[in-house]
This record gives C-alpha cells, sequence and structure tokens, in this order.
C-alpha cells in the first residue's frame, strides 16, 4: 500500500511539474489583464521545437533554447494581436491552438517517425533526501527541468507578491488599466513582458513534456495541459501559492488514473480528468468563498 502511495504522490508531483511552469506565467499575464488561452500553443510549438532541436544538435539543452524560443516567438504573436492590435483575446487564444496543433502535426510528419528517442534529461535524485518515505521520491527525485519548474514558479510566486513594486505594477495594471497609465504606469510594457513570460515558461513546460517526460514527440502531445493551466489559475482565485497547490492537486488527479485501480479503486477515467474542471466551476460560483478575477482581464487598454 505504501509502494503504491508513494507512486502515486511522486507520479502526481511529476506530472504537475509541466502545469506548474505553464500556469505561473499565465497566473502574471492574467493579473495584468490579458488571458492567454494561447498557453496551450506555446506549450506545443515549445514541446515540437525542443524535439526537434534535440534530435538535429543531439543535445538536450539545445532543445531547451529552441523550446524557449518558439515559446517567446507565439507570446509575441499573442502579444501584437491583444495587446497592439487590440483583438479579442479568446478569439485569438483559440486560433492559435489550432494552428499550433496543426503545424505541429505536419512537421512531426516530415521530422520524426515512429519510435524516435530524443536526447533528454533523467532524474537526478538528491542524496539522502530522496530516501526520505512518501515525499522523497516525489520531491527529490525529479529531473533538472522538474527542479526548474519549482523554483521557477516559487520564484514567480514571491515576485507577485503585493510587497514587491514589480507585483503592484502588475496588478494595478490588470484591475484599471486606464487609471494605472494616469499614475504613469507603462501599461502596454507590463502586458507585453506578461505574455512573453508565458510564453517563456509555456514553452518551459514543452520541452519538459518532451524532453523529460517521454523523451520523444507525438501528436498533441499537451493533452490539454495548456487549458489545464489556465484552470488552475481561476482554481486559485488568482492568487500564487493556491494556484500551485492546484496543479500539485491537479497533478495527483491525473496520476490516480494510473494508480488507482492497484489499490482497488475503479472509478471511471472520465470522473478523474472532469475532476479539475468541477473544481475550477466551483472557485469562481462563489460556493467555496468569495473569488474575483482581474477587474480589466480581457479589457483591451485605449489611452
Amino acid at each position: 500500500m505504501t509502494a503504491v502511495l508513494e507512486e502515486i504522490v511522486s507520479g502526481g508531483v511529476r506530472l504537475a511539474a509541466p502545469l506548474l511552469l505553464a500556469s505561473a506565467g499565465e497566473l502574471i499575464s492574467e493579473r495584468a489583464g490579458v488571458l492567454n488561452l494561447s498557453v496551450e500553443a506555446m506549450m506545443l510549438t515549445g514541446a515540437f521545437a525542443g524535439a526537434a532541436g534535440a534530435m538535429i544538435t543531439g543535445s538536450a539543452v539545445a532543445g531547451v533554447v529552441c523550446a524557449l524560443v518558439a515559446g517567446l516567438l507565439v507570446a509575441a504573436l499573442q502579444a501584437l494581436l491583444s495587446v497592439t492590435l487590440r483583438a479579442d483575446q479568446i478569439v485569438t487564444g483559440i486560433t492559435a491552438n489550432a494552428l499550433a496543433l496543426g503545424a505541429t502535426t505536419y512537421g512531426a510528419r516530415l521530422l520524426f517517425t515512429g519510435g524516435d528517442t530524443l536526447p533528454g534529461f533523467d532524474p537526478l535524485p538528491i542524496p539522502v533526501l530522496s530516501g526520505i518515505p512518501l515525499v522523497g521520491p516525489a520531491l527529490f527525485e525529479q529531473t533538472a527541468l522538474g527542479y526548474l519548474a519549482f523554483v521557477v514558479a516559487a520564484g514567480l510566486a514571491v515576485g507577485l507578491g503585493r510587497r514587491t513594486s514589480w507585483g503592484l505594477a502588475v496588478d494595478a495594471t490588470g484591475e484599471d488599466a486606464v487609471i494605472a497609465d494616469r499614475f504613469g504606469l507603462p501599461v502596454r510594457l507590463i502586458r507585453y513582458c506578461a505574455v512573453l513570460l508565458t510564453g517563456a515558461t509555456a514553452g518551459l513546460a514543452g520541452a519538459d513534456l518532451a524532453l523529460a517526460e517521454v523523451h520523444t514527440f507525438s501528436d498533441n502531445i499537451t493533452g490539454g495541459i495548456g487549458y489545464l493551466a489556465v484552470v488552475a489559475v481561476i482554481a486559485g482565485r488568482w492568487r500564487a501559492w493556491p494556484t500551485m497547490l492546484a496543479c500539485l492537486f491537479f497533478g495527483i488527479a491525473q496520476s490516480l488514473q494510473f494508480a488507482a485501480p492497484a489499490v482497488g479503486v475503479h472509478l471511471p477515467a472520465a470522473v478523474l480528468v472532469t475532476l479539475p474542471y468541477v473544481i475550477a466551476l466551483l472557485a469562481v460560483s462563489g460556493l467555496v468563498g468569495r473569488s474575483l478575477s482581474p477587474s480589466s482581464l480581457t479589457v483591451p487598454f485605449t489611452r
């Protein structure tokens, strides 16, 4: 029983790593007033570019750099459309996701053959700590990208705090961009930086999927994790630490899909798949407490 529980927790933490990366950037973007539904496209192109870069160069690190660049390029397009051209953020996000799915699927047909194993990142156990029962394998046997995910998520959570000037500027921009502009804040620059940061973290999340989890690329490898990152932000009520906890919970829920039968629990897979979305609905419904999104979320800024 203990071994199965360790497997569930360690599997959940591992599955939560890319979700943590993507949701950390998405949280900052939404707090700044820009909804990035295109985080799925950023992750998917990041995974494809990371896999392609690793295959061509034979280096996993080069693959991560390619994934980072790909995520930033998609984010730059999203920022141009939503911040500069003031296009509908929901429509542009869904369109970007559809284009990314089609482009990466076609690219995979050209570059990869079935069963390709790419250079990637293996787990790096930390001596002594990895031997701690239950939590040791979950927290201290991650890959380099897994450790990076927790460091980046925690760093962004601290930086987004209300005691930092950066966090206050982001929150002011997301709550009322017009007043923030009157007080001298560079609203467009802040929103551009927030969207680009989302692209960077989502690109790294895609690299984690392709180079640390499966060491290959397959069609639609993200499988909706980008959308789940948006759900985690909503479930976390647009706050940093609750969003991180939501990501960990979602990762464990995904892990249960594979481990539950081993302990005699036979739940329909659909129940565990839909659980994160049910939690998000409860979070915004007011049934489990008051939750308010940033007032200027999805609202284009016009001086």
